[in-house]
Protein backbone atom coordinates (compact mmCIF):
# COMPACT_ATOMS: atom_id res chain seq x y z
CA UNK A 1 0.00 0.00 0.00
CA UNK A 2 1.61 3.48 -0.97
CA UNK A 3 -0.02 5.09 2.10
CA UNK A 4 -0.83 4.69 5.81
CA UNK A 5 -3.85 6.56 7.48
CA UNK A 6 -3.54 6.82 11.70
CA UNK A 7 -4.26 9.55 13.39
CA UNK A 8 -5.64 11.96 11.13
CA UNK A 9 -2.01 11.86 9.51
CA UNK A 10 -1.02 10.47 5.64
CA UNK A 11 2.55 8.97 5.45
CA UNK A 12 2.65 8.55 1.38
CA UNK A 13 5.30 6.34 -0.22
CA UNK A 14 6.70 8.50 -3.54
CA UNK A 15 8.79 7.93 -6.32
CA UNK A 16 10.29 10.91 -7.22
CA UNK A 17 11.34 10.97 -10.89
CA UNK A 18 13.00 14.39 -10.71
CA UNK A 19 13.89 16.57 -14.08
CA UNK A 20 10.92 16.32 -15.55
CA UNK A 21 8.74 18.82 -17.88
CA UNK A 22 6.13 19.83 -15.38
CA UNK A 23 4.60 18.33 -11.48
CA UNK A 24 2.43 15.37 -12.00
CA UNK A 25 1.47 12.39 -10.43
CA UNK A 26 2.01 9.88 -12.69
CA UNK A 27 -0.12 6.78 -11.38
CA UNK A 28 1.04 3.96 -8.94
CA UNK A 29 4.61 2.32 -8.90
CA UNK A 30 4.48 -1.09 -8.29
CA UNK A 31 2.24 -1.55 -5.25
CA UNK A 32 4.45 0.11 -2.68
CA UNK A 33 4.90 3.92 -4.02
CA UNK A 34 2.88 7.22 -5.69
CA UNK A 35 5.10 8.24 -8.78
CA UNK A 36 5.23 11.54 -9.25
CA UNK A 37 7.10 13.55 -11.83
CA UNK A 38 8.87 16.55 -10.27
CA UNK A 39 9.89 19.39 -12.42
CA UNK A 40 13.52 20.58 -10.14
CA UNK A 41 16.51 18.66 -10.55
CA UNK A 42 17.82 16.59 -7.74
CA UNK A 43 20.60 19.56 -6.66
CA UNK A 44 20.80 20.66 -3.41
CA UNK A 45 17.25 19.68 -1.91
CA UNK A 46 15.75 21.31 -4.95
CA UNK A 47 13.65 18.06 -6.31
CA UNK A 48 12.59 17.75 -2.76
CA UNK A 49 11.35 21.59 -2.02
CA UNK A 50 9.45 21.09 -5.29
CA UNK A 51 8.11 18.15 -4.30
CA UNK A 52 7.01 19.73 -0.90
CA UNK A 53 5.23 22.40 -2.62
CA UNK A 54 3.12 20.38 -5.09
CA UNK A 55 2.24 18.05 -2.16
CA UNK A 56 1.27 21.29 -0.30
CA UNK A 57 -0.88 22.34 -3.34
CA UNK A 58 -2.57 19.56 -4.52
CA UNK A 59 -3.43 18.06 -1.16
CA UNK A 60 -4.48 21.63 0.86
CA UNK A 61 -1.93 21.35 3.12
CA UNK A 62 0.33 24.29 4.49
CA UNK A 63 3.66 23.33 3.55
CA UNK A 64 5.18 23.80 7.01
CA UNK A 65 2.92 20.05 7.89
CA UNK A 66 4.71 18.23 4.89
CA UNK A 67 7.62 16.43 6.78
CA UNK A 68 10.28 13.76 5.09
CA UNK A 69 9.46 10.63 7.48
CA UNK A 70 12.92 9.04 5.48
CA UNK A 71 14.56 8.75 2.24
CA UNK A 72 15.05 12.64 1.94
CA UNK A 73 18.20 11.21 -0.26
CA UNK A 74 16.36 8.25 -2.29
CA UNK A 75 14.23 8.45 -5.07
CA UNK A 76 11.31 6.33 -2.58
CA UNK A 77 10.62 9.26 0.18
CA UNK A 78 8.20 8.80 2.79
CA UNK A 79 5.99 11.88 3.64
CA UNK A 80 3.90 12.63 6.35
CA UNK A 81 0.94 15.70 6.41
CA UNK A 82 -2.52 15.96 7.65
CA UNK A 83 -5.43 14.10 6.71
CA UNK A 84 -7.31 16.12 4.02
CA UNK A 85 -10.12 16.08 1.81
CA UNK A 86 -8.45 16.40 -1.21
CA UNK A 87 -6.27 13.34 -0.29
CA UNK A 88 -9.29 11.49 0.48
CA UNK A 89 -10.66 12.16 -3.22
CA UNK A 90 -7.48 11.44 -4.67
CA UNK A 91 -7.20 8.15 -3.04
CA UNK A 92 -10.97 7.23 -4.80
CA UNK A 93 -9.76 8.54 -8.13
CA UNK A 94 -6.53 6.35 -8.42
Amino acid sequence: MYYNIKDNEVVLSIKAQPGASKNEFCGLYGDDALKVRIRAAAVEGAANKELVKFISKSFKVPKSAVVFVSGETSKIKRVKFPLTEKFEEFIKNI
